[in-house]
């Protein structure tokens, strides 16, 4: 059972490290923070098998019964506003139970413009950007953005570039420490990504560096990075840097969208921006 607790907050984080040790093995070179290595494979231990991720169906389940969906308790938002990021490979759709409790508990809460995340970086960037830049002279206030997996990577830099117009960014299992540091399968969705980028967009693996750097550049708005040790797809420790707020919940990475544990947090962070 998920149950709500702030005994796993801390502040400052001892992080990782921007680059996992194994990946630096596998790319002396020193390009891990350019890119992807080409060699890399991911990291398989230790982490939970991937099929406990549908434990995702029941966080869902256990949250539309629990009274902080409802609304029970939970301070307005009195109009402030959010900007929601899906993570890879996801859309919109996967935060609409997000929205519609932000939406009933008082947030002018906005999603993404984004169907299936899978673009690299920079173009998708660009759209956020706008999207942020409408929300910002709509309602003449900075926005929270809310990203989930690499929605939260996406949050971080478009907070970097845009400090003036983000009031903070939560990050939802984000590996905002060390990018690569992902499950197996998870980095051979990224790989068919990058041909698909390639074939489609002519656009090579290159482009990221940018993103990266800003990635890896101290946050320069509130950054807070929610993440569970029974995450099987990113590796708990890769979501941990020292320049955010880490909270620990428990869960599994997909179903961080609907953890009650994650609302709870989020109705004590949200009303603070």
């Amino acid at each position: 059972m998920v149950t709500s607790s702030l005994r796993n907050v801390s502040r400052p984080a001892q992080a990782v490290g921007f680059g996992s040790d194994e990946v630096r093995e596998k790319d002396p070179s020193g390009s891990a923070d350019r890119g992807l290595p080409a060699g890399y494979l991911g990291r398989w231990a230790p982490q939970p098998p991937i099929w406990m991720e549908f434990r995702s169906w029941f966080e869902r389940r256990e949250l539309l019964r629990d009274v902080v969906f409802a609304g029970d308790g939970v301070p307005s938002g009195r109009g402030r506003a959010v900007l929601l990021v899906p993570g890879f490979m996801t859309g919109d759709s996967s935060l609409a139970p997000l929205r519609d409790w932000l939406d009933r508990t008082g947030y002018d809460a906005e999603h993404a413009g984004i169907r299936f995340n899978v673009r690299y970086s920079e173009a998708v960037l660009s759209r956020l950007a706008d999207r942020l830049a409408q929300i910002h002279t709509r309602l003449r206030q900075k926005v929270t953005v809310v990203g989930h997996s690499r929605g939260g990577l996406l949050g971080k830099v478009l907070a970097h570039r845009s400090p003036r117009m983000v009031e903070r960014v939560v990050a939802l299992g984000a590996p905002l420490g060390d990018p690569y540091d992902l499950h197996p399968l998870t980095v051979a969705g990224v790989r068919l990504a990058q041909v698909y980028n390639l074939v489609r967009y002519l656009s090579p693996a290159s482009v990221e560096r940018r993103f990266l750097r800003d990635l890896e550049a101290p946050a320069r708005v509130p950054l807070v990075s929610v993440y569970s040790r029974t995450d099987g797809i990113v590796h708990w420790e890769a979501c941990r840097r020292p320049d955010a707020e880490c909270i620990e919940v428990d869960g599994s990475h997909v179903g961080l969208t609907v953890n009650p544990e994650v609302y709870r947090h989020l109705a004590r962070i949200l009303p603070g921006s």
